[in-house]
């Protein structure tokens, strides 16, 4: 989708008249009438790894070492009187490694500019768009086990009363060791339903401060895992935002549980370091973030196995032993209820976890 039909007006300032630009995620620039660049937007200063002050006066020619794929499109366009997108651009700048790009070009009526260029790098499409089958499978999944949980949760109750029931009717203790059991694995059944339908709950938002959470969670994953070494760096200047304390605590927990879990068999120095950084210019929930918050989890174990890597974050699948493979699903649905996202890079000796969250007040509410 061309943006271009969204500006159709004239203005002498172009970054106020095209204002809207600054929060998109794909990178805009717009050339004026001698096809200089008279605008880019944040997006563009990030793809191109260049400040407006290396891009705006200058034509694409100056910029970018091979241009004449670009300038053949912005040819076609002007000629042909109408938009043009070019499928498969590359673009080389400063002697970097070339960019794989789409690049779309319309015609703006602006007095300062008559050209938009919008350019989206191909590889960040196919991640998108792998992300988004992902979440619609892990959609289905988590529904489909919402209603397992549902239908296993009443005849469950009528299980665990029925044992009750006979046990007290029983007279010998080998045969109450029996109910005992039933009662037991049913209690156990029904903690793990109880787990699958949590993420449902809404979230109550006030304002959080991430590194409360992190030393909390430290502190409790340590006098559980005392061998495991939890070390932090924080960026202390991120601000407070809105969140829903319990279930972001939750969901660290998780994630930080695992990796103490994954390296309790490690004999030498086993060791999980918690990060916090400003990310600049994301994109959370389809929305263009100008800064949010970015949490590390790492650690220095046997990674994830390679078979089950890509369905980590799927319910019931877990790379350990006894593991009930929710841990990481609830993660990540509390997550999502804060308009944030978690991914995963792991290989041998390496497993980091990323969280990002936006940071304005009310981002988080927006996806709820």
């Amino acid at each position: 989708m061309s943006f271009a039909h969204l500006f159709p007006f004239a203005s002498d300032d172009v970054k106020g008249a095209f204002a809207g630009l600054e929060l998109l995620a794909t990178a805009v620039l717009l050339l004026d009438r001698t096809r200089r660049i008279a605008y880019a937007n944040p997006a563009a200063e990030n793809l191109f790894a260049l400040s407006k002050k290396h891009l705006l006066g200058h034509r694409p020619s100056e910029v970018f070492s091979e241009a004449t794929g670009l300038s053949a499109a912005i040819d076609k366009a002007v000629l042909g009187g109408a938009t043009y997108t070019e499928q498969e651009l590359e673009l080389a700048v400063n002697g970097r490694p070339k960019l794989h790009l789409t690049c779309t070009v319309s015609a703006v009526d602006a007095k300062d500019a008559t050209l938009l260029l919008e350019f989206r790098h191909i590889d960040q499409q196919l991640k998108i768009a792998r992300e988004e089958r992902l979440n619609e499978q892990q959609q289905a999944n988590r529904e489909l086990i919402r209603n397992l949980a549902h239908e296993i949760k009443n005849p469950l109750g009528g299980i665990r009363g029925a044992a009750q029931l006979l046990e007290r009717e029983l007279d010998q203790p080998q045969l109450i060791e029996y109910t005992q059991v039933v009662i037991g694995e049913a209690d156990r059944l029904q903690s793990l339903v109880n787990r699958l339908l949590t993420p449902h709950r809404l979230p109550t938002f006030k304002r959080t401060n991430i590194h409360e959470i992190l030393t909390r969670v430290r502190g409790l994953v340590h006098a559980e895992f005392p061998r495991v070494s939890i070390a932090s760096d924080f960026d202390i200047s991120l601000p407070e935002f809105d969140a829903d304390p319990e279930q972001l605590t939750q969901a660290v927990l998780n994630v930080v549980r695992n990796a103490a879990q994954a390296l309790e068999g490690k004999k030498d120095d086993p060791l999980i370091t918690l990060t916090t950084r400003v990310a600049r210019y994301v994109t959370l929930a389809k929305r263009r973030h100008r800064v949010a918050l970015a949490l590390s989890i790492e650690d220095n174990g046997p990674g994830i196995p390679e078979a089950i890597r890509d369905r980590i974050f799927y319910p019931l699948v877990s790379g350990r032993e006894g593991g009930s493979g929710l841990g990481l699903t609830l993660a990540q649905a509390f997550i999502a209820q804060h308009s944030g996202a978690i991914e995963c890079e792991s290989v041998p000796g390496r497993t980091v976890f990323t969280i990002l969250l936006p940071v304005e007040p009310g981002a988080s509410r927006s996806g709820n």
